[in-house]
């Protein structure tokens, strides 16, 4: 990536969460630092995230926890996606998510769905949940998900994500989800809609080298894949496109505001 061009500038400056400023309740070296280097540059600044075990309010109070200084409205979920794409549909869904977010979709009536939405459920996936999603499916609602994310790390951990149980519905009643969340390309563009940039001159820095690297590009925003987190070796070799790799969000901060 020669950011030295015009063209490559960086405007808007795009972070994932879990991995790329955090692991769990550490903070990945430099982070906090980082994120404060790119405020006093000037940078538009987003907090993009397909976490769905917190809710909003939670992911925000993390934040700030872990001495992170944003907005409210810096903040995009897969979530908050979610919930407004039912809405503006009018949908009764069928929500198979995690306990802590169950208070953010009970504003939905679900007495008798006719939609299903997958986020990340954890223990709550299981053969009578999946299979009910699965029926519905079948009998014509459509199957929203947050994400195609395989798996992310939590404390020292790997743990499977959502898109493995998504694909599952998926091939059992063949079907197609619609994702909300990265790397869908209509939720990039909503992120950068909300600032000054084009798409050219937003920078997407994550460790899912498919959700946040891939799905930026396929937006036509400019990627950088970090070392930390889900990071695994070989991740960019795994997909096509002209990406950074950088160690840490240290160095991809660095690059985007010394340009």
């Amino acid at each position: 990536m020669a950011a030295s061009r015009e063209s490559d500038m960086t405007e808007a400056l795009l972070l994932d969460l879990s991995g790329v400023l955090y692991d769990g309740d550490t903070l990945i070296p430099g982070a906090r630092e980082a994120v404060e280097r790119v405020q006093r540059a000037g940078l538009e600044l987003r907090f993009v995230t397909n976490t769905s075990q917190k809710t909003r309010a939670q992911l925000l109070q993390h934040l700030r926890r872990l001495g992170f200084q944003l907005e409210d409205e810096q903040l995009f979920t897969a979530v908050d996606a979610a919930q407004q794409w039912l809405k503006q549909r009018q949908l009764r869904p069928y929500c198979l998510v995690h306990d802590n977010i169950a208070e953010e979709v009970a504003v939905f009536d679900s007495g008798d769905p006719n939609a299903v939405l997958i986020a990340d459920a954890a223990e709550q996936f299981n053969y009578h949940s999946l299979n009910r999603a699965f029926q519905l499916c079948m009998e014509g609602a459509p199957l929203l998900g947050v994400g195609y994310n395989r798996y992310f790390r939590s404390g020292g951990q790997l743990m499977m994500d959502a898109g493995a149980f998504i694909r599952a519905v998926e091939f059992a009643a063949g079907v197609e989800a619609i994702i909300v969340g990265k790397p869908s390309a209509e939720f990039f563009e909503q992120v950068v809609a909300s600032t000054t940039a084009r798409e050219s001159r937003a920078l997407m820095v994550g460790d899912d080298v498919f959700g946040d690297v891939e799905g930026a590009l396929n937006a036509g925003l400019r990627a950088c894949l970090v070392r930390t987190g889900k990071y695994r070796a070989g991740d960019e070799d795994r997909i096509a496109g002209d990406f950074a790799v950088v160690n840490s969000v240290v160095e991809a901060v660095a690059m985007a505001v010394d340009g």
